[in-house]
């Protein structure tokens, strides 16, 4: 489960809230009686702050010249040729001993080491370890990522914590998926395996297996990649119906009438309305999607198709929801045109999800229902209030 690194520099304003951001991750794992300020205490942990402590991004562990590399090498996921050149660069500073020269601001923790997530992880996992932690953009949701590392250097998993309402469901929904995901056998695609699931201080913990992102990567063919979304769609069975008849309908008008009381909700339901409206006797095939399948979301491996991130895995959505929404991601990453995007993806829906065996007259009608649905998505989760872009 690597993460994915931001497509842009900074702004000034994204600086300031992942230095916000940082103090309440540091508070969340270390509480009182740990401590950041005291110098004169007993250290638990020690991290490097990459780049700094203006642009938070990354902690890494001091634990050894080993560890340090394996949390930079082995976390982030660059996007692009320079990103991948300035992870190589923080990567041969901490192997060579040359952070202590080019990272500068560091973390020191004291206090009780059992009170810690580090003491938490090390009895509910029964083993030592190393962690890093990841200072993400602002969105709503947005928690914490810990990647955890054996003392030989080892990524050996990954965990999440949610901390609020929205993010504990997303957490309890990810270990739900990723365990019903690990008993339909998959043969398509690889999904981590749940480590460790529990609750921590009031936040809901999952803790995964690590994904073999590092290894060499192949080239991903649509055939290939329709074979995996397809194997999701019916992993957990099929049903049929008209759109207005469906169990999803319903689902998704609650969801809206839920947002009714912003301006937006009050327009996005009459859009649905409306496709209600014009082809609400239309038959459609309901079965599972990824929810958030795109670019960054998988890595394709030689004999093997990672897909991670499976806290919006839903049961009983039209088929080929992950096809149309793969497609509009991977858009607006390449072209920062989200209309164009949208309606670009839209006039495709026949050719995406021709297969997927949707009916010729059922595929726009599908394209549309998803954008309401990942609209519907949005809104629920106030994600513009959170900050994010």
């Amino acid at each position: 489960m690597p993460v994915k690194t931001a497509p842009a520099e900074l702004t000034a304003g994204d600086s300031a809230l992942r230095a916000q951001y940082l103090a309440e991750v540091l508070a969340l794992l270390y509480p009182a009686p740990c401590s950041t300020d005291d110098r004169r205490g007993e250290p638990i942990a020690e991290y490097l702050v990459v780049p700094d402590a203006r642009r938070p991004r990354l902690l890494v562990p001091t634990t050894s010249r080993r560890v340090a590399a394996a949390a930079v090498r082995r976390y982030a996921e660059p996007q692009s040729r320079a990103a991948r050149l300035k992870r190589d660069a923080v990567v041969a500073a901490v192997r060579t001993g040359a952070s202590s020269v080019l990272l500068r601001d560091r973390v020191r923790v004291t206090g009780p080491a059992r009170e810690s997530i580090d003491g938490y992880l090390r009895e509910a996992l029964g083993r030592d370890l190393s962690m890093s932690i990841h200072i993400g953009p602002a969105r709503a949701n947005r928690k914490p990522v810990l990647q955890l590392i054996s003392p030989d250097g080892e990524t050996f998993g990954f965990g999440k914590l949610g901390t609020g309402p929205l993010t504990q469901r997303l957490v309890r929904a990810e270990t739900a998926a990723l365990t019903a995901l690990g008993t339909v056998g998959l043969s398509k695609l690889t999904v981590p395996r749940v480590l460790h699931a529990g609750q921590w201080r009031g936040s809901q913990v999952l803790i995964q297996s690590a994904l073999p992102v590092w290894l060499p990567r192949a080239p991903l063919t649509p055939r290939r990649l329709t074979a995996a979304m397809y194997e999701i769609a019916g992993c957990c069975g099929y049903t049929n119906g008209t759109l207005v008849g469906s169990a999803y309908w319903a689902e998704l008008r609650g969801r809206l009438a839920a947002v009714a009381d912003r301006s937006e909700g009050v327009e996005l339901a009459a859009a649905a309305e409306l496709l209600a409206a014009h082809a609400g006797d239309s038959v459609l095939r309901y079965g599972s999607w990824h929810g958030d399948w795109a670019p960054w979301n998988m890595a394709n491996l030689a004999d093997a198709l990672l897909v991670w991130d499976w806290e919006r895995f839903t049961k009983g959505v039209p088929v080929g929801f992950d096809a149309i929404h793969y497609e509009l991601q991977r858009r607006i990453q390449s072209s920062g045109d989200a209309e164009g995007a949208v309606e670009t993806t839209v006039r495709r829906a026949g050719e995406l999800l021709h297969p997927f065996r949707v009916a010729p007259e059922a595929r726009e009608l599908t394209a549309l229902l998803y954008l309401v649905d990942l609209a519907a998505r949005y809104l629920a989760d106030r994600q513009a209030e959170a900050g994010a872009r």
